[in-house]
C-alpha cells in the first residue's frame, strides 16, 4: 500500500484568521501498480477512474451507427439502474452484442445534473470490451466517484450520460513549456501529464471551461498535484482523442 498526500490547508488559509483553525488534509492509497494505471477524471476544471490494466491499446474507433450508439448509451444508463437496485454493476455477456461493440477500447463515462458534473469515471488503456467498459465506468461514475456522494434515486431522473471513447495516447516532444502550448489543439487534445508520482489527464471537452492553452496546461498542472506555475524536468504529456457520445 503507498500513501500520497494530495495536500494540506487549513481556514485561516481562507478566512484570514490564524488563531483558531480547522486543518484539512487529503492524501490517496493505492496499490504500487495499480496507483498509474486508473485515475478518476473530471469533466471540468476541478480536481478529479476505475482501474486499468495492460491490455492491448484502444484503437482510433469511427463509423459507430446510431444505434450503436443508442445501445451504448443504454448499457450505460442500466448500469446505473441496476447500481441503484443491486449495489453493483450489472453482469453483462460481451458476446451478445455485435463483434465491434465486443472490440476492447478505453472509456469514459461523464454524468452530469443541470449542466454540472456529477462524476466522471474511466480508462486511459483498453482494458475489456466496449460493453463491458461502458457499464462499469457508469457504475463507477455514479457511485465511486470519491468527490461525489452515491447518486440517489431522486437525482437519477436528473441525469444527462455522457460517454467518450478514447484512441491510444500519444508522447508529445517539446523543448519547453511554452513550445507544447503552442502545439495544443483546443477542443481536440486530452492530455496526460505526469511528473514523478503526479499524474493528471483532462478530456478533450474540457475545453469548454478552458479554452485558452496556457490555463488548460496550468490547471492541469494543478489537478495533477503540481503548482500551476511548476514546470519540473522529469514532465511528460500524451494526447490522446475522444469520440463522445451524447444523447440527441
Amino acid at each position: 500500500m503507498v500513501v500520497q498526500r494530495l495536500g494540506l490547508c487549513n481556514s485561516g488559509d481562507t478566512a484570514g484568521d490564524k488563531g483558531r483553525v480547522v486543518g484539512y488534509g487529503a492524501w490517496a492509497f493505492f496499490e504500487p501498480e495499480e496507483s498509474m494505471k486508473r485515475t478518476t477524471l473530471s469533466n471540468d476544471n476541478s480536481n478529479g477512474g476505475g482501474d486499468t490494466q495492460e491490455a492491448s491499446p484502444a484503437r482510433a474507433r469511427a463509423g459507430l451507427s446510431t444505434a450503436d450508439r443508442q445501445t451504448l448509451l443504454q448499457i450505460a444508463a442500466d448500469s446505473i439502474d441496476h447500481g441503484l437496485t443491486h449495489g453493483k454493476p450489472p453482469p453483462m455477456d460481451p458476446a451478445a452484442f455485435p463483434p465491434h461493440l465486443q472490440e476492447e477500447y478505453a472509456t469514459f463515462v461523464t454524468l452530469e445534473k443541470g449542466g454540472q458534473l456529477r462524476g466522471c469515471i474511466g480508462s486511459l488503456q483498453a482494458r475489456q470490451p466496449l460493453v463491458e467498459d461502458i457499464a462499469h465506468n457508469a457504475f463507477q461514475a455514479a457511485f465511486r466517484d470519491p468527490r461525489f456522494p452515491l447518486l440517489d434515486r431522486e437525482e437519477r431522473g436528473q441525469l444527462e450520460i455522457k460517454l467518450s471513447l478514447l484512441t491510444p495516447a500519444e508522447p508529445m516532444t517539446f523543448d519547453s513549456e511554452a513550445d507544447l502550448i503552442g502545439q495544443l489543439r483546443p477542443g481536440v487534445d486530452g492530455l496526460i501529464l505526469e511528473s514523478g508520482p503526479h499524474r493528471g489527464t483532462f478530456l478533450p471537452s474540457v475545453w469548454e471551461s478552458l479554452p485558452e492553452p496556457a490555463r488548460f496546461l496550468r490547471h492541469l498542472k494543478m489537478k495533477a498535484g503540481l503548482a500551476p506555475d511548476a514546470w519540473p524536468s522529469d514532465v511528460t504529456v500524451s494526447r490522446y482523442t475522444a469520440e463522445v457520445i451524447s444523447p440527441e
